[in-house]
């Protein structure tokens, strides 16, 4: 029997808005595991994340909901005292809130795409690069603070991050942050802590018709696109006792579709 050995694991997760999206699906398989559960979101959204925490305490779950502003250096401890006040100190990190909105180069944009400026690229870095640093920071420092030797940090970027065209600043942003966390695990390896890169593919999260889905199911070998679950399950198993030897990787979640 594999035992994952993540009871009682504290656990914060941002962006988890729906029950669909990725960020809830994490939070429901750690619950599973007998982690206690705290969704970090935006105050916009507080209420919509509220509704994943009471379905989580349905289930049987510990789990707690904070509504901080990401987008402010002081979201980072916030989201952290809450946890320790709730359940204790923050053993697992799951960096998976992002902002996204197609953007192009092209000044005179088709579909719903826009042109970059700088407050778009701004609202990109501030969500997606700029507060998952603060927090792996926040992380360490507590960490190093209570001389702990155990800590995961799981980020969620996407198999674009190298660059895609319509999609610059989302792109740009999440490579930038592959690149923190790949320096954080060389930093905050010696203390303990582990961290590592999820790269999903097309995950079906509410967004894609029909005819979308088809079409981006062609480009894998299993023929289908990505489930909220399929990126949970990697997530359990990196914050997992038995990947206690992984650190420093990205793992692509896409069901094979880079290799076509």
């Amino acid at each position: 029997m594999i035992d994952p050995r993540l009871r009682d694991r504290v656990a914060v997760i941002t962006g988890a808005t729906s029950p669909l999206d990725v960020g809830s699906a994490i939070a429901r398989a750690l619950a599973r595991q007998g982690c206690k559960i705290v969704l970090a979101e935006a105050p916009q959204a507080a209420t919509a994340t509220d509704h994943v925490r009471d379905a989580l305490r349905t289930d049987g779950a510990d789990a707690e909901s904070v509504a901080v502003d990401l987008t402010r250096p002081e979201g980072a401890p916030a989201i952290l005292d809450h946890a320790e006040a709730a359940f204790g100190p923050v053993e697992i990190l799951i960096n998976n809130a992002a902002h996204r909105v197609p953007d192009t180069f092209q000044p005179r944009p088709v579909r719903d795409l826009v042109t970059i400026d700088a407050t778009g690229l701004d609202a990109h870095y501030a969500i997606n690069t700029r507060a998952p640093a603060l927090l792996m920071a926040e992380f360490h420092r507590r960490h190093l603070r209570r001389k702990a030797d155990w800590g995961r940090i799981i980020t969620i970027s996407a198999d674009t991050a190298s660059g895609a065209a319509e999609e610059i600043s989302h792109s740009a942003t999440k490579n930038a942050l592959e690149s923190l966390s790949r320096a954080a695990a060389v930093e905050f390896g010696p203390a303990g802590t582990t961290v590592n890169i999820i790269s999903p593919g097309p995950v079906q999260t509410g967004w894609l018709n029909e005819a979308s889905r088809a079409r981006l199911a062609e480009f894998s070998p299993l023929r289908r696109i990505g489930r909220p679950d399929d990126i949970a399950d990697l997530a359990v198993f990196l914050a997992s006792h038995q990947a206690r030897w992984i650190t420093g990787q990205t793992i692509y979640a896409g069901g094979g579709k880079r290799m076509l």
